[in-house]
């Protein structure tokens, strides 16, 4: 019994410190959250803002293997996924959401073509030539899923819940 009120008291520290909420991941001094719903990259955008953070932003192959594990877990499948990266504000100018550097580029061949008005990332499109690391679509298409981040602490856990 005395074991089990030590267990219950570590949990409820651990819990309190985490550095992100029980909905979300923890990762690299980030959290991170798998959205199922069907919204532009804008909508997408908004609704990760709504919650302290950004669509996420992949800086490394390990942040890339990550959110493809996140969605993965969540969707049973690689599924088409927005993140944050865009050239909305200025043509040919790749920049993340979140304001920091686009330096991790892991994109199909020949990408970005600027065909289709792409100007948003979206991760696990598989085109004719079987390639599923990030590619460029527009950002006026819905996608099903998103996945939002932020950094530990920086999350509104009374935002209420995704729409």
């Amino acid at each position: 019994m005395k074991s089990l009120a030590v267990f219950l008291l570590l949990f409820s520290i651990m819990e309190k410190y985490s550095p992100c909420p029980s909905d979300w991941t923890a990762f690299n001094n980030r959290c991170f959250r798998f959205v199922a719903d069907a919204k532009t990259w804008a909508g997408a955008e908004k609704n990760c803002m709504s919650l302290g953070g950004n669509l996420a932003s992949v800086h490394s192959k390990e942040d890339y293997h990550q959110i493809q594990t996140l969605i993965f877990k969540a969707s049973r499948k690689p599924s088409i996924t927005w993140i944050g990266g865009s050239d909305a504000q200025e043509s040919k100018i790749w920049l993340w959401s979140d304001g920091t550097p686009m330096t991790y580029t892991n994109w199909c061949p020949g990408q970005p073509n600027g065909f289709f008005r792409q100007k948003c990332i979206q991760m696990n499109y598989s085109s004719k030539r079987k390639c599923h690391t990030t590619c460029f679509f527009s950002c006026y298409d819905r996608v099903v899923i998103n996945v939002c981040m932020s950094l530990g602490n920086n999350v509104d856990e009374q935002a209420g819940i995704f729409h």
